[in-house]
């Protein structure tokens, strides 16, 4: 049986009359990356602060390796890397003294705490730019930097929050990449993200937040299967007439449509097959409604989170995402 590496159990955290945290539990086992989406104010970086011992929680129990996060906190945090949503390095140190204070953070001595330095900077292509102000680095630099940092102490576990936000399509791929490879060398992951994409690509499996609560979990195939048969997608040429379409098409799907009022898509989960998008033609013509495109496509991640938490995730930067719901109460 898998070692279980990070085991929450009915873990309650309130700020004052704020609930963030209701009876959460989750496990992440050895050598496996676990996905905890939801959106913004889910719960999921409060449930990182207390898996790291920088937060108790008000009820629960939470262990790292089997140690308390409590109780033995000290060893806890020798155990784990951390890497938080905002790059926390120094400006006014290079690279490579960022990474070496790191390490006398971690009571290693000079000789190690240098060897160790480098052996990050190679791996995150950073060597080039080691002795360098971090002040005058990308952001993609500080970010890998920040990411390094949490891996001076070779921790076998790592907690990622939102590690990727704000970043480039291209410098996340090579985020992903590095990541990849820990895992593949046994380091256990917990990921926190807004992004479907990269918890599609990365976790083995995936545990959904929102209000506080676990709403869902299970590997990636598992949540889209949740939401059976296809998803219908209609683009209309007259974007002034969206809502009455989604209306005309409401019934053809479980749950309320979503629809995109910028592109003029409407999204639709849907039990039909080929006859159905027949159906959905007819109807469109029937009520004087142009389309510009029509298909079936098998449900994404991205559907199961709109569907459980009645929200869209956020796009990539610059690309704001403009789905609503036409039924708010319907959600599944």
């Amino acid at each position: 049986m898998p070692e279980t590496m990070i085991e929450a159990e009915s873990i309650t955290k309130a700020f004052g009359s704020t609930l963030a945290l209701r009876s959460v539990d989750l496990k992440v086992e050895a050598g496996t990356v676990l996905g905890l989406l939801g959106p913004n104010g889910a719960g999921k970086t409060t449930l990182v602060r207390i898996l790291t011992t920088l937060l108790k929680p008000d009820s629960g129990r939470a262990t790292v390796a089997g140690y308390d996060v409590i109780h033995d906190a000290v060893t806890v945090r020798a155990m784990i890397g951390l890497a938080g949503q905002f790059a926390a390095v120094d400006d006014l140190l290079t690279g490579r003294e960022n990474l070496e204070l790191v390490g006398l953070l971690y009571h290693l001595g000079s000789k190690e705490r240098k060897l160790r330095a480098d052996e990050v900077l190679e791996r995150l292509s950073l060597t080039d730019a080691a002795d360098r102000l971090v002040k005058t680095y990308s952001g993609g630099m500080r970010r890998r930097l920040d990411l390094g940092a949490s891996l001076v102490g070779h921790p076998r576990i790592l907690i990622l929050d939102e590690p990727t936000t704000g970043l480039d399509p291209a410098t996340r791929i090579d985020l992903w990449q590095f990541i990849e490879a820990l895992v593949a060398d046994g380091t256990t992951l917990l990921l926190t993200t807004q992004y479907l994409e990269e918890a599609d690509r990365l976790a083995n499996r995936i545990v959904v937040i929102d209000h506080g609560q676990v709403i869902a979990e299970g590997t990636a195939n598992e949540l889209k299967d949740q939401l059976g048969g296809n998803v219908l997608e209609v683009t209309i040429t007259d974007q002034d007439q969206l809502e009455k379409a989604a209306a005309v098409l409401a019934d053809l799907g479980h749950g309320p449509p979503s629809y995109d009022r910028a592109g003029g898509l409407i999204t639709l989960a849907t039990d039909g097959k080929a006859e159905m998008l027949l159906e959905a033609a007819r109807r469109l013509e029937e009520n004087g409604i142009a389309l510009d495109d029509i298909g079936l496509r098998r449900p994404s991640l991205d559907d199961v989170f709109l569907a459980l938490t009645g929200k869209p995730t956020e796009d990539l930067p610059g690309t704001a995402d403009t789905r609503q719901r036409l039924d708010p109460s319907g959600v599944l």
